[in-house]
């Protein structure tokens, strides 16, 4: 495959030219198509030169030996690199978004109206999910022995809620071990959601157990016996749009098992988890979701983590198939993410 970097000019303005090409009209895209279109007065046996080079490149493919050319994932990956931040919302969307979010009153109803306005400006099926976010996080933990082998955790999260729990464990522990137990984790995980902090501390047992090994034992017995099993929110998961990927009856059969896998909400929730870096600070587009998702081969994701300043506290994305509008699609996907910290925060 060649280095998007080393196509020319000429190579760029042809890639370009068939990409938005076939966005707008769903086939394949021939030389004489391009000629036409093309300013410079490129002729069509030039322009199949260049074309040819494209496939061997790996930009383009032929289904047919007589039919125009297609992108392939690779062009639609340079493609996006090359708009990337160059695009700026219409009027007509920045209205539709403003009339669709003004008014929300918390995390959950602008999340449900996000993915039904993620919809509607992408032609495309809107996704919105909430995590657990502050709420779920750790205030502090607290351990205390009530007989042999039995222990009373109580877990305070940062919005307040206590809950607490008595568990029979399999060997005693004495306070002083509790004490030390509810000091490490307090010290290490304050801040922390519940499902992180068990995860993490499965990991930090397992590494350090010898290097620790009395406090690790402790630990590792008291989250066995539930200490941190805290009830958590499960994820809300907001999904609209999966009739906008129905078009013609070929479309149908093909996208019967896509279909399938958009109602099963957690796969939709796990496919994002999968490919949104919740560290990344602005949208990603993820071209080709087989690893993911078999059936999303010929589908892309764009997608943003949802902030509210510094807090993660959900994601936001539009899948759809590859032939997209790109610019329009980030644009709008973008838009909202800083809309979400900005109504949020005036909520809060």
């Amino acid at each position: 495959m060649a280095n998007p970097a080393q196509i020319g000019p000429r190579e760029r303005e042809i890639l370009t030219a068939i990409i938005e090409t076939y966005i707008s009209t769903g086939e394949p895209v021939g030389s004489r198509t391009l000629s036409r279109l093309n300013k410079d007065g490129l002729s069509p046996a030039t322009i199949r030169n260049v074309m040819s080079d494209l496939v061997d490149a790996g930009f383009l493919e032929q289904p047919h030996t007589s039919a125009g050319r297609l992108p392939t994932a690779q062009a639609y990956r340079y493609y996006v690199d090359q708009i990337s931040g160059k695009a700026v919302l219409s009027s007509t969307d920045q209205s539709l978004i403003s009339e669709n979010l003004g008014g929300v009153m918390g995390l959950q109803e602008f999340l449900e109206r996000t993915s039904h306005v993620l919809s509607l400006v992408s032609s495309g099926v809107g996704v919105a999910i909430a995590s657990g976010g502050p709420r779920n996080a750790l205030e502090h933990v607290y351990f205390s022995r009530h007989g042999l082998n039995k222990v009373l955790a109580v877990v305070v999260t940062k919005s307040g809620v206590v809950h607490d729990r008595m568990m029979r464990m399999e060997n005693d522990l004495s306070q002083t071990d509790l004490d030390t137990a509810a000091r490490y984790i307090n010290e290490n995980f304050a801040g922390w959601t519940i499902d992180i902090i068990r995860k993490e501390l499965a990991r930090r047992i397992e590494k350090e157990r010898n290097e620790y090994d009395r406090l690790m034992k402790s630990l590792e017995q008291l989250c066995r016996s539930g200490a941190l099993a805290a009830e958590e929110p499960s994820k809300s998961i907001y999904v609209e749009g999966v009739a906008n990927l129905v078009g013609n009856e070929e479309d149908r059969e093909r996208l019967r098992e896509l279909l399938k896998t958009l109602e099963e909400k957690q796969r939709v929730a796990e496919l994002l988890s999968a490919y949104l870096d919740t560290q990344y600070e602005s949208v990603r587009v993820v071209i080709g979701l087989e690893k993911a998702v078999p059936e999303m081969r010929n589908f892309v994701l764009i997608g943003a983590p949802a902030r509210i300043g510094d807090e993660i506290r959900g994601s936001l994305a539009v899948i759809g198939p590859t032939r997209m509008d790109y610019q329009h699609t980030i644009t709008a996907v973008s838009h909202i993410a800083q809309l979400f910290d900005k109504l949020l925060n005036e909520t809060a």
